[in-house]
């Protein structure tokens, strides 16, 4: 790169500078061909020599001034070297700099060492060149020689400092990084902390190493940096010698290492692994009560199966954007996994003033969001832990935050908890009833209860839903309500789905070979639904030799039919085909998309008995109802009727069937019998 011609105003303080209107000698150089001492005029711009007087010549071994013009000094110049150069040129334009150097120069392939004076010289059309004029032959010690060699061509910064004062000397290295030739070492620091820490380390040690950030010529840039106190060979002042390498690309390779393994990448949080990480500092110097939020996106599924994954990673992103702007620099936000998030709070002494910043952190994260047309609402379900970072154990920590999420996750979602000690308590319950749940699946505890269901046309009891129960070995009789929800949480209910369902068609085989004519109708939960062995256990079934079709009834909710619709459609399009019929259950409450009900090979819908219970005015939403099922061929059928009024009204609207506890609550399989005859009786067949 050539450098720009410059203004050759009367304030520049070089040689040889020519004046405006003044007459240019003939030979410029006319003086120092008379000398003994080899002088040459070197054009840094177009690395060749342009005047040479005969010492010069010899030197370089040409047989005259013209011969060495034409030579191409490049051949044997280093791009050291020809930075270094560079680096002359721009320290003549702007300090009027010399430099008294040992050189080793290379005429025709043989290396010749001298010390040479360079000065700046200006040229008739403006540019900066350079004269070199030898002073002396240098040491010939071969370790001398190559040593200043060595320190010419390598990339290793050396910098010598005055102990308060500019640098002394720059190798070529640490001259084409620095900010200016004359700086101090405390410049070169992009943060004054790490200037006095070196000063603290020199001053106790006399030697110090660290990585850190400088500022350069270039801009930023991070060194390995090594300095000693030492004194100055010519002076015998204190100094600081200063080595540097730059390992920037290391540095940033290696943080983008740890922040690859400490990240989340979809969300850019920190991930579990640096959650650990994060609790065991803050055991080492926070001493002030901390907070530890767990939160997740309610119903999350839905939205994954609704509107996709694609959808579902915008709203991930949304709400850890959401939360990164919320809370404060010292606190940070993790993903878990999944939906799941926390957020860890410093310094939370007061849980009465930490309390409504957290609601506003709800409300923040729970506002809607829309992404191409497509606006989602979104809430999120939160559980708080506070705790004393020195003294806490992270696993019982986050085991309190779950606790208080799953609490207000149980108490309607789209709020926050602040884990207690009854709830401590209640979870430990809990626990004790999984540990207790999984031996009874595995010792076969659970019963199957029948409730008759009518049909108002006949007055016959024409099916028996089955409902399970636990009959613990100490407790008794275990209602559903109690057990249902922790299998579903644990995945329990996979196994227990499996063995109700077992039972429920030995029980139908039963009933075949005893004449009583009852469809059955079994409860059929969304992971059980999805579960790989809920299509063998049908199919192996359907092939039994006393096998009925139509006689047993599956009964799903509305929300196993949210997802991919053609996957779902063939599954119960492969159901149906066996021979089941299938029933929604709790109809009206869930994803009541209409275009499902026609799309899907539905035999039934279960009316929830919410809707029964607010009857009368509850009348126009189950005449609409009935009006769908006539529509498609569905069976409909009212649940909870507990009042004759209710049964009054269905009847007079023409529901076919009904079930509940006016007619007949559910009763063990050896009552069955004798309550669906007394059905029988009382219909008057």
């Amino acid at each position: 790169m050539r450098n720009a011609k410059i203004d050759l105003g009367s304030s520049r303080p070089f040689l040889a500078t020519p004046q405006e209107g003044a007459q240019i000698a003939v030979d410029p150089f006319a003086a120092e061909r008379r000398l003994q001492t080899a002088i040459w005029i070197y054009d840094i711009d177009n690395s060749c020599v342009l005047y040479a007087n005969a010492s010069a010549c010899h030197l370089w071994q040409a047989e005259n001034e013209e011969v060495l013009r034409r030579r191409d000094l490049t051949r044997d110049m280093s791009s050291t070297v020809a930075n270094r150069l560079k680096q002359y040129q721009i320290d003549f334009i702007e300090r009027d700099a010399t430099f008294n150097e040992m050189w080793t120069l290379y005429p025709n392939g043989e290396p010749t060492s001298t010390m040479i004076i360079f000065r700046g010289f200006w040229l008739p059309d403006g540019r900066m060149a350079m004269q070199c004029e030898v002073v002396g032959r240098a040491d010939d010690q071969p370790s001398n020689l190559r040593s200043a060699e060595a320190l010419l061509h390598t990339d290793v910064m050396i910098t010598l400092y005055e102990r308060n004062g500019p640098a002394f000397y720059m190798n070529p290295a640490a001259r084409n990084t620095s900010i200016h030739p004359a700086h101090r070492i405390s410049e070169i620091f992009a943060d004054l902390e790490d200037y006095e820490e070196l000063v603290w380390e020199l001053e106790q040690s006399g030697e110090h190493r660290m990585v850190v950030k400088v500022v350069t010529g270039s801009g930023q840039r991070w060194y390995d940096l090594s300095a000693k106190q030492c004194s100055d060979a010519v002076t015998g002042k204190p100094t600081v010698l200063v080595t540097a390498v730059d390992v920037s690309e290391l540095k940033n390779a290696r943080d983008k290492a740890r922040y690859l393994a400490d990240s989340d990448q979809l969300t850019g949080c920190y991930n579990r692994s640096y959650l650990q990480q994060h609790m065991t500092m803050l055991a080492q110097y926070q001493t002030e009560r901390c907070a530890l939020l767990y939160f997740d996106v309610d119903r999350f599924k839905q939205i994954n199966d609704r509107l996709g994954h694609e959808m579902g990673d915008v709203v991930l992103k949304e709400i850890a954007s959401r939360a990164k702007g919320a809370i404060r620099s010292s606190d940070i936000i993790v993903r878990l996994g999944g939906d799941e998030f926390v957020i860890i709070f410093e310094d939370t002494p007061n849980e009465a003033d930490f309390a409504p910043k957290i609601e506003r952190l709800l409300e923040i994260i729970s506002k809607p969001i829309t992404h191409d047309a497509t606006r989602v609402s979104v809430t999120v379900s939160m559980g708080v832990a506070t705790f004393l970072p020195s003294s806490a154990d992270f696993t019982a920590v986050m085991r309190e935050a779950d606790i208080a999420l799953y609490t207000s996750k149980q108490t309607g979602r789209n709020r926050v908890t602040f884990f207690s000690d009854e709830m401590g308590t209640a979870a430990k319950a809990r626990d004790l009833i999984e540990v207790e749940l999984k031996r009874a699946v595995e010792n076969d505890e659970f019963v199957l209860h029948f409730q008759p269901r009518i049909d108002l046309r006949t007055g016959k009891a024409v099916s028996v839903e089955a409902l399970v129960r636990w009959q613990h070995p100490q407790r008794g009789l275990v209602m559903p309500g109690e057990f249902i929800p922790v299998c579903e949480e644990t995945g329990l209910i996979e196994d227990l789905g499996q063995l109700i369902f077992k039972t429920g068609c030995e029980q139908a085989l039963a009933w075949q070979r005893a004449g009583l004519d009852l469809e059955l109708s079994i409860n059929i939960s969304p992971r059980q639904f999805d579960d790989t062995r809920l299509m063998q256990s049908l199919e192996a079934f359907s092939r039994h030799p006393e096998f009925r079709p139509g006689k047993i009834e599956l009964e799903i909710t509305e929300s196993v039919l949210i997802g991919d619709h053609d996957r779902i459609e063939q599954k119960l399009e492969a159901i149906s085909r066996m021979g089941y019929r299938i029933a929604i259950d709790d109809f009206g409450t869930g994803y009541s998309n209409l275009s499902y009900i026609s799309r899907f090979p539905l035999n039934c819908l279960k009316i929830d008995q919410s809707f029964i219970h607010q009857l009368p005015r509850s009348g126009p939403i189950i005449s609409l109802i009935l009006t769908l099922a006539k529509q498609i061929g569905a069976t409909v059928v009212a649940e909870g009727v507990e009042t004759q009024s209710q049964l009054d009204w269905l009847r007079e609207q023409d529901c076919e069937q009904v079930q509940g506890y006016l007619l007949s609550r559910p009763v063990e399989v050896s009552k069955l019998a004798d309550a669906v005859e007394d059905l029988n009786i009382f219909s008057g067949t």
